[in-house]
């Protein structure tokens, strides 16, 4: 280092450094400086709200590599099974540019613009349906790295798939599993609501509550494009969003229906006859609500 004695080194000695340091450059080739903040993309590709969110799949699960047993900062984590079902409650945090480009466990690249997450012991890759209680979102990711693994915390989200659930930094979410199994038969899948038959109205009576009804398999799907206000791991969330939405949200108070797929209870708006009209309702909503619906399409 060179100090105030050094403040007017000869030419010689100036030109002596800086071969030296040319050649030390020469001799190893250290990797390329990793940021030291995470963060988000000043001018990101695409609005992240508009990805849609993972399409559960079978995918191989092998026994060795990112799937057997490891350890990080003197703790041992055990990869659950292939089969293994998971449902827990944390904090989620996320990860962004910090990481986008470098290798995950899985061995695949890092993109901070797909629906993906870490977890410390799903198997790898697997699929999970993370919620988020406080708005109601919830979002599919496909987990193929490992993390977090600071105390408290189950899940780390993508840069995208924290935006579309709304995990601006922490916040405590909802984690289950997608299983193989329910990949297998296809019970992953939102099923359609049957809706209510509404009764004869009569004169002081107050309008029937908005029945919830499981779908079955032989119930068929209502066409058209339905926009879906939230998802809720329990009915009374459901239930203070579908009252807040018909006081609130002009229009959408006969559209509205509710059902459960044995996950989740999800509060739905629909049928709509075309996708611009299915858009400007989700607009109405989140202009009122304060939260982003997503438009599906039934055929």
């Amino acid at each position: 280092m060179w100090t105030a004695l050094h403040c007017r080194p000869s030419r010689t000695r100036l030109l002596l450094a800086a071969i030296v340091a040319l050649m030390a450059g020469c001799a190893t080739q250290a990797p390329l400086p990793m940021p030291q903040t995470d963060g988000t993309d000043t001018r990101p590709p695409l609005d992240p709200t508009q990805v849609p969110d993972a399409v559960p799949v079978l995918e191989p699960i092998r026994a060795g590599g990112p799937n057997k047993p490891y350890a990080v900062l003197g703790e041992t984590y055990r990869p659950l099974p292939p089969e293994a079902a998971l449902s827990e409650r944390g904090l989620a945090s996320w990860y962004g540019r910090k990481f986008h480009g470098r290798r995950t466990a899985s061995g695949e690249v890092y993109n901070m613009y797909a629906m993906t997450a870490a977890h410390r012991t799903l198997p790898l890759p697997s699929f999970a349906r993370v919620s988020n209680p406080a708005n109601g979102r919830s979002v599919i990711v496909r987990v193929n790295d490992r993390g977090p693994f600071i105390k408290g915390r189950v899940i780390d989200l993508s840069y995208t798939a924290a935006q579309k659930l709304g995990v601006l930094g922490l916040a405590t979410v909802e984690v289950v599993r997608i299983t193989p199994d329910e990949i297998r038969s296809g019970a992953w899948q939102p099923r359609a609501p049957v809706l209510p038959t509404a009764a004869p109205a009569v004169e002081g009576d107050e309008p029937p509550a908005l029945a919830i009804a499981a779908a079955t398999d032989s119930a068929p799907p209502s066409r058209g494009y339905w926009i879906q206000l939230g998802a809720f791991s329990n009915l009374q969330g459901a239930e203070q969003l579908q009252s807040q939405a018909g006081a609130e949200v002009d229009g959408i108070a006969p559209l509205l229906a509710m059902f459960n797929d044995n996950t989740l209870y999800r509060l739905q708006a629909g049928p709509f006859t075309s996708r611009g009209e299915a858009q400007r309702m989700a607009e109405r909503v989140r202009d009122s609500l304060r939260v982003t619906p997503m438009v599906i399409e039934r055929r």
